[in-house]
């Protein structure tokens, strides 16, 4: 049996084993009604046999479709709940950055601490992982946990779990992404808040993901376009990240991680009402780490302070 350590676990498991009860359920019925029959009216037996009725009585045709249809929107409700509930992530949840590459895991936490093919969280603390691909398809799967999730090449996917067992866990890919996929494992370790914080004071710090976003907003020329003193007609980005941005023709669209990603690489794709398109694309030039980067920069608070942040 497969250790439950999220709170999401629970659920999965009793979806899970609620259908498989159901499914045995009906099982048995439909055996032992054919067993039954076919044993009672075998060949040679006295059992009384008449005409075989011409309709069946409306009142069961109606009982019992309407008693199937009433299970499988119970059970259709319930799974997309559970099957929603890893996509809820609250705001102040503990964001953690996850890329995937042949063959390993790199993830970056918040305040610059990197790890390989491992990650360790606190205990009874939402965390949301924000994940990306540097080549092909992967699978973030711990089955402890219950999740799963594709990562794919050029966009962003989230993921949330709250732990709630401290241990040492398993992480698979579960998406076939080439030779080496069967060694592309890690471990998620479980830890206590306090042994968190010491495991996280103790481990090498460099910056923030935001302050070296920062640094490399500035070092890529960003502010030469967008920032407080620019004098190009560009949009400005405080407080871009989750803003509606309306777009030159018509729309709008969210600026999430996908938003800002695809405009720093793709910056004709979606132009913002009353700007021009004369940014260059940074495709081949600004690798997966940098727009982590970049995009942790836009989305902190730092951002608007500097006034030095929309999207293109």
């Amino acid at each position: 049996m497969i250790a439950q350590a999220s709170t999401f676990a629970s659920r999965v498991d009793l979806l899970f084993w609620g259908i498989c009860a159901l499914s045995l359920a009906i099982m048995l019925l439909v055996g032992s009604l054919v067993l039954f029959f076919a044993i009672k009216y075998r060949r040679g037996t006295a059992a009384k046999r008449g005409p075989v009725p011409e309709k069946v009585s409306r009142e069961v045709e109606i009982g019992w479709t309407a008693a199937t249809a009433f299970a499988f929107v119970f059970l259709f409700w319930f799974a997309a709940v559970v099957g929603t509930e890893q996509f809820e992530v609250p705001e102040e949840a503990l964001e953690i950055h996850v890329v995937a590459k042949q063959w390993m895991w790199k993830v970056e936490h918040p305040n610059g601490t990197r790890e390989i093919d491992a990650l360790h969280v606190p205990v009874g603390v939402p965390v949301r992982l924000v994940m990306t691909s540097q080549d092909v398809i992967h699978s973030f799967y711990v089955p402890a946990f219950r999740i799963k999730r594709d990562v794919l090449p050029g966009r962003y996917v989230e993921i949330g779990f709250t732990p709630d067992r401290a241990g040492t866990y398993r992480l698979f890919c579960a998406e076939y992404c080439g030779t080496d996929h069967s060694r592309m494992i890690g471990s998620i370790s479980v830890m206590s808040q306090a042994d968190y914080a010491r495991w996280s004071s103790a481990r090498p710090q460099g910056d923030s993901l935001a302050d070296q976003g920062r640094l490399l907003f500035e070092r890529m020329g960003c502010t030469g376009c967008h920032g407080p003193s620019a004098q190009v007609h560009a949009p400005d980005l405080a407080g871009i990240h989750g803003r509606m941005q309306p777009l030159d023709g018509g729309g709008f669209v969210r600026a999430d991680e996908g938003y800002l990603r695809d405009s720093i690489l793709l910056p004709r794709k979606d132009i913002v009402a009353g700007y021009r398109p004369i940014m260059p694309s940074y495709q081949g030039i600004a690798s997966e780490d940098d727009l982590i980067r970049l995009i942790a920069y836009l989305k902190s608070p730092e951002a608007s302070n500097d006034r030095s942040t929309t999207a293109p």
